[in-house]
């Protein structure tokens, strides 16, 4: 199963409002494991940025501006995507964004029936509980000191560890299915020993037994069972 975990930087919090993308990190899951493949791209977004929204991610105007626009990445993004479901914290935010960008671009829209929001999963795993990724970083023992910006690349890769945990942790990459091509080894057979059985002991003392102890009870000055 490939997924694909992303994040999104952007000038603002509304595209309807002319607020753009300008950076994407993605990084590609195969059964919940992480391949090594990834996708990150800046983009160009032809205006300002605000001072709000470069104090949070630190991007410029004047470092975006040698940048692609986002058409001329377009396919290459939508390439690395194909098919598969895309996780992401706050998903219907990024999703809003990638699809003002693809639709300006001319490009149909990512279908929101791919969508998974870790905010949504940790809702229900942790009700009541913070559910920023700083928070569930925390929760999980995930190391985030190198995080002291939002990059879309690094945030995607935090989540990928916290998404592992919020959908049963390490232990589901250890499916035995087939399509992993594992071959499991053939049961070892052992021989089997013969036992010899002996007939219960009686749990009663014998009468030596018990003339023993007496005597024993005699040795005993001043028990405390006569007090």
């Amino acid at each position: 199963m490939r997924e694909i975990i992303f994040d999104t930087e952007t000038t603002g919090l509304d595209p309807r409002s002319g607020d753009r993308l300008v950076e994407i990190g993605c990084v590609e899951m195969v059964n919940r494991v992480p391949t090594g493949q990834t996708y990150h791209c800046y983009f160009n977004p032809d205006r300002d940025m605000p001072a709000a929204a470069e104090a949070v991610h630190g991007l410029s105007a004047a470092f975006l501006a040698d940048k692609p626009r986002f058409h001329e990445k377009a396919a290459e993004f939508l390439e690395f995507i194909g098919d598969s479901n895309l996780v992401a914290h706050n998903a219907g935010f990024d999703f809003g964004f990638i699809n003002m960008e693809l639709e300006a671009c001319g490009l149909d829209p990512v279908s929101k029936t791919r969508m998974i929001d870790t905010v949504a999963l940790a809702k229900v795993r942790h009700p009541g509980a913070k559910l920023s990724l700083d928070a569930l970083c925390t929760r999980y023992g995930i190391d985030r000191s190198h995080r002291t910006k939002h990059g879309a690349l690094l945030d995607a890769e935090l989540l990928a560890q916290v998404y592992v945990e919020l959908t049963g942790g390490r232990q589901i990459g250890l499916s035995l299915a087939a399509d992993t091509n594992q071959v499991l080894a053939a049961p070892v057979e052992r021989p089997v020993r013969e036992r010899t059985f002996r007939p219960a002991r009686p749990h009663g003392p014998s009468e030596a037994e018990l003339a023993a102890h007496a005597a024993f009870l005699e040795t005993v000055k001043s028990p405390l069972w006569n007090e």
